[in-house]
């Protein structure tokens, strides 16, 4: 079993930062992906970033950029810079981490304003 919490998420105004952090605990030693996901209100989750144990990365193209996944395998955990951040950025973001079986976070708010 892998325990996922998230943290950084809040309130920026429109070009603003944010750091979200995610820091896994449990049966971590064969974790390879990690990765982000967001969810808007009334639409599907989708994916922002995903980075392997070795450090490759893949992002959503509407967040090329402006977002950075990063992850410090020492800490277990991953992190996700957003940088120039607009309203439709607003979702919940969600971490995930995979060895045989998924699993996911509870989830932090970011919101963005005009």
């Amino acid at each position: 079993q892998v325990r996922l919490v998230e943290s950084g998420g809040g309130l920026v105004q429109a070009g603003g930062s944010l750091r979200l952090s995610c820091a896994a605990s449990g049966s971590i030693f064969n974790i390879n992906a990690m990765g982000w996901y967001r969810q808007a209100p009334g639409k599907q989750r989708e994916l922002v970033a995903t980075i392997t144990r070795g450090g490759t990365t893949n992002y959503a193209d509407s967040v090329k950029g402006r977002f950075t996944i990063s992850r410090d395998n020492a800490k277990n955990t991953v992190y996700l810079q957003l940088n120039s951040l607009k309203p439709e950025d607003t979702a919940v973001y969600y971490c995930k981490a995979d060895n045989t079986y998924s699993y996911w976070g509870q989830g932090t708010q970011v919101t963005v304003s005009l």
